[in-house]
């Protein structure tokens, strides 16, 4: 791509993360640089609410790295150590959700194109839908079968194993094991 379209990218992001750094409607969510003469790739610190029926009160951070064709394609979203234990995070700390994948034709045919990455999507809505996850995890199409197998346990009522692991990670996200 060209720098005309890499400099109207950060551009845009500039304007994105101003936005949500002095935005207080946006509970939640936190964001910076990872350096300061990068503004292509953030910091984001996502902390659960203690209402959140598996990982209430855990505290996630990721890295948000943003293309030089944004928003034309979708950024990347890696989670840090701790990794959360989760069916849509594979154990590498990469998010799988829809709105991610390229805004191309899914050649397995899970997914609609309307759900797939659209230029209209905003760091604030990719990490509002991130959000989302952590309150309704979808075992459907699991980027981590292990969490998804002992989510859908649970859901049975068969088992507290995903409880357990999940507990575990939020208390490791608060630096307290």
């Amino acid at each position: 791509m060209s720098s005309v379209s890499s400099a109207a990218a950060a551009s845009l992001l500039k304007r994105q993360l101003k936005q949500m750094q002095t935005d207080k409607d946006i509970p939640g969510i936190s964001c910076g640089l990872v350096s300061d003469n990068n503004i292509f790739e953030w910091e984001v610190m996502l902390m659960i609410s203690d209402e959140c029926k598996y990982y209430g009160g855990g505290n996630f951070r990721a890295i948000l790295t943003f293309p030089p064709t944004y928003p034309l394609m979708p950024p990347k979203l890696v989670f840090q150590s701790p990794i959360p234990f989760h069916p849509n995070i594979y154990p590498d700390g990469r998010l799988c959700i829809s709105i991610l994948h390229p805004p191309e034709e899914d050649i397995s045919g899970y997914e609609k194109a309307s759900e797939r990455w659209s230029p209209v999507q905003s760091p604030e809505s990719i990490l509002l839908s991130v959000i989302s996850l952590f309150e309704d995890p979808n075992d459907e199409s699991p980027a981590n079968l292990d969490a998804a197998v002992l989510l859908r346990e649970e859901r049975e009522g068969k088992s507290k194993e995903f409880r357990k692991r999940v507990r575990q990670c939020v208390r490791e996200s608060l630096g307290e094991d």
